[in-house]
């Protein structure tokens, strides 16, 4: 619990640092738009927050190195390999001028630093009726970059609401540490710690309060880490089974794919152009019914908070099976299959306003 404990504390208090002295650097870091299709706060925030986590992962690094661990030199070449993905949001987050793609590459640039420092790649797959097949080693490269990148990209896709993000990844990591434990990864075990810990410090400021925001840095920092441990206990383990790490990731991997379908086929637009119908933005606005209409900063930061919870919820609903059947190829494809399912079925009856109205948060006339 020591990593745990490192990232948690340290991210606490470096994000607290930045709350605190906002005014001094909001110029650089503050989000000001508030009229965006996918912008739900009232005032300018700090979208920074990745910066904790980030000081935490090096600070835990230091700190394995005092202690002499076995496991530094794998931790340092692993913290090296995600600076692309982390600096290029950070970068986004202070000028507003790196691109979606520029952003992406950068992460595929830091899942292939990966493949090079630690071998870091997808070595099989598992296809129902063909059992493991091993992918060709150059094939495996090109796949483990995709993916990795993939996955970061859609981390920052579902990163709308306060707390959403971090409380979805935050389940993620310690899903990741409780497989690495059983299968004794030990590596993977502490990462997912230090991550978990260091996401929790940083969700206390952010939520419900909204005081800071996590970034684009914060949000490919998150997702690069999540697609590295996984392909790392995949590839090392092979009781584990390929379909965990597809279950586990399937809420923004799917909300991802969706998103581009959507876009692309039904409405006929780019899908690298924001809208504001998202999962998570229908239920801002259907379900979160309370006070509607409202632009009394309170108000819109009650609906905003309260979206949250409903998709991690959602997210469970894939989390915990991945967990409880991290070995059981049968299992995790009939979950993805039910995901996927409740997922679609939820779109479209929010869509057509049928959905069960026990979900809906309803206007209170009194305050």
């Amino acid at each position: 619990m020591l990593n745990f404990s490192i990232g948690f504390i340290v991210s606490f208090c470096i994000t607290m640092l930045v709350v605190r002295y906002a005014h001094l650097h909001s110029h650089l870091s503050g989000d000001a738009d508030l009229s965006g299709a996918q912008k739900f706060h009232t005032k300018p925030v700090p979208r920074i927050g990745g910066s904790g986590i980030a000081v935490a992962l090096i600070l835990n690094g230091i700190a394995l190195w005092i202690a002499s661990a076995y496991q530094f030199p794998e931790y340092a070449m692993l913290i090296g390999a995600s600076l692309p993905a982390f600096l290029g949001g950070f970068i986004e987050d202070l000028t507003k001028r790196v691109s979606a793609r520029d952003r992406l590459v950068l992460t595929i640039i830091a899942a292939l630093l990966a493949v090079w420092l630690l071998n870091a790649r997808i070595a099989q797959v598992d296809i129902p009726g063909f059992g493991s097949l091993a992918v060709p080693y150059y094939g495996s490269i090109l796949l483990t970059a995709l993916a990795v990148a993939g996955l970061a990209n859609a981390i920052n896709i579902i990163d709308g609401f306060n707390g959403l993000a971090a409380i979805v990844a935050t389940m993620m990591f310690l899903s990741l540490a409780l497989v690495a434990f059983h299968v004794g990864d030990v590596f993977v075990l502490s990462c997912a710690l230090v991550m978990a810990g260091a996401i929790l410090g940083f969700f206390l400021w952010n939520f419900p309060g909204g005081h800071i925001f996590l970034g684009d840095g914060g949000a490919y920092l998150i997702g690069f880490m999540l697609g590295e441990l996984a392909v790392l206990l995949t590839m090392r383990h092979t009781e584990v089974s390929a379909w965990y790490p597809v279950l586990m990731f399937i809420y923004p991997i799917f909300e991802t794919l969706f998103s581009i379908y959507r876009k692309q086929f039904l409405r006929g637009i780019s899908p690298g152009i924001p809208d504001g119908i998202h999962l998570h933005m229908l239920i801002y606005k259907r379900l979160m019914r309370w006070v509607v209409g409202s632009q009394e900063e309170r108000h819109r930061l009650r609906r905003n908070s309260f979206t949250s919870p409903y998709l991690w919820l959602l997210s469970l609903l894939a989390v915990l099976p991945a967990t409880l059947f991290w070995n059981r190829n049968g299992w995790l494809i009939a979950f993805v299959v039910v995901f996927v399912s409740t997922y679609v079925w939820l779109y479209w009856s929010i869509v057509r306003f049928r959905v069960p109205r026990w979900m809906i948060v309803k206007k209170k006339h009194h305050d």
